[in-house]
């Protein structure tokens, strides 16, 4: 494999589970949901994630209004699923304050928000303020994570930072971006480079054992 459009070749080919719950693989896409969901995902599992959206749905809390009303005590007890809950709700409650207070609401925070201004914020980093950028605001932000790392380092590729990684995935895509089209005809950027993240996660949660990747379904392509 010698650039990222190989590998979403492969991948594609596999039919992996992307679209069974969204059409931009991440859960409820397109909504605030998602915002607080990139926080809780934070150094957890996304099975625990989901069950701290589930109780925050229950408490009507999954809009910045419902959000912002919710006491923070209680914030702390539905987020309890998905680890360090103290740290998240503070980060969570601080996140949305500023949401609420730089853009009114979610429609103009999806048209109006930088990756700058989020990285700005405590407890946002590289990875968290791309999958907002992607998933919540439909924008072309390539999200790389700890999966992206591992599988490309069975293909012996290694990178120094989050940002390196993410320019080499996205050279591919731009240098091959017809053939990219061909095989996700009709659908924006910013929806392949969900689907793309979306398929990495997918294989590695099959194929992965410890820090390594089974590669040899993909070489097969």
């Amino acid at each position: 494999m010698t650039n990222s459009y190989e590998l979403l070749k492969a991948l594609h080919s596999l039919d992996l589970p992307i679209q069974e719950r969204d059409a931009w693989w991440w859960p409820n896409s397109g909504t605030y949901e998602v915002v607080i969901g990139a926080v809780l995902t934070q150094n957890t599992k996304w099975q625990k994630v989901e069950e701290a959206l589930e109780n925050l749905r229950t408490l009507e809390a999954l809009t910045i209004e419902g959000l912002a009303k919710l006491d923070e005590e209680l914030l702390r007890e539905a987020i309890k699923p998905a680890g360090f809950y103290n740290t998240k709700a503070k980060r969570l409650k601080l996140l949305n304050q500023a949401i609420r207070d730089k853009f009114g609401d979610f429609t103009n925070f999806q048209v109006e928000v930088s990756k700058r201004w989020l990285l700005e914020k405590k407890g946002v980093g590289e990875e968290t303020a791309d999958s907002i950028l992607n998933y919540a605001c439909y924008r072309e932000a390539m999200v790389v994570d700890s999966y992206t790392a591992a599988l490309l380092k069975a293909f012996g590729y290694e990178f120094e930072d989050y940002r390196s990684l993410q320019a080499w995935i996205i050279e591919g895509i731009k240098d091959y971006d017809i053939k990219v089209r061909e095989l996700f005809p009709n659908i924006p950027k910013a929806q392949i480079y969900a689907l793309f993240h979306g398929m990495i996660v997918e294989y590695c949660k099959q194929h992965k054992k410890g820090k390594k990747v089974d590669i040899s379904l993909i070489e097969k392509f």
